[in-house]
């Protein structure tokens, strides 16, 4: 992606970096690879070796965005009956063998298709798999703030905790 701000001709092993869809069309097609990853799977390196502070090489996604779809924000604001319109996530608690999702949130409460009150300490839940499957509807303002990136989406349903 010229300029972007994960953008770099190689990753941290030299290997050229690429453009890797992941999913397509709700079918998973590619994972990103190191050099070490690509080999235990037989595979080819994506260009997304990462090297960390310790010298050891992990996978770190470049440029990693979900495309936008067709819907304005507040076409997605207005559908919604009622829910939680999040606007930060806290912390890190995802599984990455069984899916299994859990963060601590803040945002906005919807009803009605209206924004109702501002909401914080809340934990969301739920399984990345399902939370895929559900998504009912995508926007079209991808913004880039860093090198990932996804626009407003509308999950079906997710638990969600807290007062």
């Amino acid at each position: 992606m010229p300029a972007g701000l994960g953008s770099s001709p190689f990753d941290d092993e030299g290997v050229p970096t690429q453009v890797t869809p992941i999913i397509e069309t709700g079918v998973l097609r590619n994972y990103l690879h190191s050099a070490y990853t690509a080999k235990k799977l037989r595979s080819l390196p994506t260009g997304n070796g990462s090297r960390a502070a310790s010298g050891t090489v992990t996978i770190g996604p470049t440029n990693f965005y979900l495309k936008p779809g067709k819907y304005t924000p507040e076409e997605i604001i207005s559908s919604t009956e009622k829910g939680l319109y999040v606007v930060e996530l806290i912390g890190f608690g995802v599984n990455p063998v069984t899916g299994d999702y859990s963060r601590g949130a803040v945002g906005i409460w919807v009803e009605n298709g209206k924004f109702v009150h501002p909401v914080q300490e809340v934990t969301i839940a739920g399984n990345l798999r399902e939370m895929l499957k559900n998504i009912e509807m995508i926007g079209n303002d991808v913004m880039f703030l860093g090198s990932i990136a996804a626009p407003t989406l509308k999950i079906r349903n997710m638990v969600i905790s807290g007062d």
